[in-house]
């Protein structure tokens, strides 16, 4: 039989389904390439901070410390607040302890025994007395609170007359007043009144030091004029004055 030439496909077998080629996964990376790759990018970033902050530390002279960094003003701020906060707690301990010697020592003083003499005897020995008749059942000595006595009177003296601070003046007023009542409580009765009266005027010689510059009158501020400001693109109309009434017009019909 004559082939047939003009149907060429009729001789080939069709194929329905045709092999498709997978994608190949790429390689993968080995975990300690990956891991120097990681460590060698932080390098370099730390390499560029650090580098960033010498630079800064050396233009310190140049900009000066209003111009510095920031962070160098911050450690700056830290270590000397760090400074100061450890040379209070020494200088803290330094003044305790000192105290505390002070205090202890105190027990030498005789309270509640006539150890002055002259005007000054008049306050001190009442006032040694009441601390020796109450500070019987407290946990220091008689001693030991008429010396806080003392200083808190220095003190109050002291910083007054300095500092002029209203609470430090309080204290004084209440040290005095503690005083006059103790001298007036402990003297017997028959010079009660002078011994108040000496203290009262020794307190009052000593609160002219240590009140100084305290007024009762009230301060008044001059107050500021006021400001008149002009601003010239603010126009008044101004009206014409209206014509007066027996004033002739011209018109012939009106009289």
């Amino acid at each position: 039989m004559p082939s047939n030439d003009n149907n060429p496909g009729q001789n080939r077998q069709e194929l329905t389904y045709l092999p498709v080629p997978f994608p190949k996964a790429p390689p993968k990376e080995p975990r300690f390439a990956a891991l120097c790759e990681r460590l060698r990018e932080g390098w370099n970033w730390a390499d560029g901070v650090l580098y960033e902050m010498w630079q800064d530390v050396l233009r310190i002279p140049e900009d000066g410390p209003r111009y510095m960094a920031p962070w160098i003003r911050t450690v700056l701020m830290v270590a000397g607040l760090s400074f100061v906060v450890l040379m209070a707690k020494a200088a803290g301990e330094v003044v305790l302890d000192a105290l505390h010697q002070i205090l202890t020592a105190v027990p030498k003083v005789q309270v509640g025994v006539d150890t002055s003499s002259g005007v000054a005897a008049v306050v001190d020995q009442p006032v040694r007395t009441y601390i020796a008749q109450h500070s019987a059942g407290l946990a220091v000595e008689g001693s030991t609170v008429y010396t806080l006595w003392l200083l808190t009177g220095i003190v109050g003296l002291v910083l007054g007359y300095l500092s002029r601070n209203n609470g430090v003046r309080a204290m004084w007023t209440a040290w005095g007043a503690a005083t006059v009542f103790m001298v007036w409580t402990t003297t017997p009765e028959a010079g009660r009144t002078v011994a108040a009266a000496l203290a009262v005027l020794a307190w009052t010689f000593l609160s002219a030091f240590a009140m100084r510059g305290l007024t009762l009158r009230r301060r008044v501020v001059a107050g500021r004029p006021a400001k008149v400001t002009v601003k010239p693109e603010i126009h008044v109309p101004v009206q014409p004055p209206a014509p007066a009434a027996n004033q002739p017009t011209g018109c012939p019909f009106r009289d």
